[in-house]
């Protein structure tokens, strides 16, 4: 178990190495590979171990009745999923767990990871505390989520999206998570508009791309619309 890593991850942050691999053995603590495209939790399950993505990563989607995917959120190398479900214990999945690439999790039981043990652990404390920010700003996440598929227009939307990532990145030069279908379900939006917008929007000089790395450079309210 690679504690070098995990201690630099939000849910085992503040915590040392030594400590960690001492929780570990404690939280039922197991790791497993998948493939790319693998389901790693699928909808209608009820689960007790949230995942930690030690590397690759994954998708959390939403197959309609038809067979049309939503992307909710991407997963990345240190961050955690499934934790809500895993606490509520009994409360089935709505979404899908799918690996995005090939991909290593560890999984951790969460009803011994949000009950401290009877030595009552300062570090068991500080992994709770993890816990609860990392699901704040998951909410924050959402409510981000929320605000770039409000508006109605696909360059609205990719507007929302991209400055977003600018901000978070810190620089007009950045990589997304997403392929260009992953983008197209996280906006709620068709793959060949969503293509067709981002070639209008090149070419009104608003951003260059290639793949899923983008350059933002300027525009001005009437390209908004």
């Amino acid at each position: 178990m690679n504690t070098a890593f995990l201690s630099k991850t939000l849910l085992f942050q503040g915590i040392r190495e030594h400590e960690i691999e001492a929780m570990l053995k404690c939280l039922g603590a197991h790791e497993k590979e998948y493939k790319k495209g693998q389901t790693i939790y699928q909808a209608g399950e009820t689960i007790k171990d949230l995942g930690l993505v030690l590397s690759g990563g994954v998708n959390i989607v939403v197959y309609d009745y038809w067979g049309n995917s939503t992307i909710f959120s991407h997963i990345a190398p240190g961050q955690i999923f499934a934790e809500t479900y895993s606490a509520m214990g009994q409360e089935e999945l709505l979404v899908n767990v799918i690996a995005d690439q090939d991909s290593h999790i560890l999984f951790v039981d969460t009803y011994k990871l949000m009950t401290t043990c009877q030595h009552a652990c300062p570090y068991h404390q500080q992994a709770i505390h993890n816990l609860i920010r990392i699901s704040a700003q998951k909410n924050l996440n959402l409510s981000k989520r929320m605000l770039h598929t409000a508006p109605k227009s696909i360059r609205g939307r990719l507007v929302s999206y991209l400055s977003e990532q600018a901000l978070q990145h810190g620089t007009n030069r950045f990589h997304i998570p997403f392929s260009r279908q992953q983008l197209a379900d996280y906006l709620g939006v068709d793959r060949s508009a969503l293509s067709n917008e981002l070639s209008k929007m090149q070419k009104d000089g608003l951003l260059q791309y290639h793949k899923n790395e983008f350059i933002l450079t300027s525009w001005n309210e009437k390209n908004l619309a």
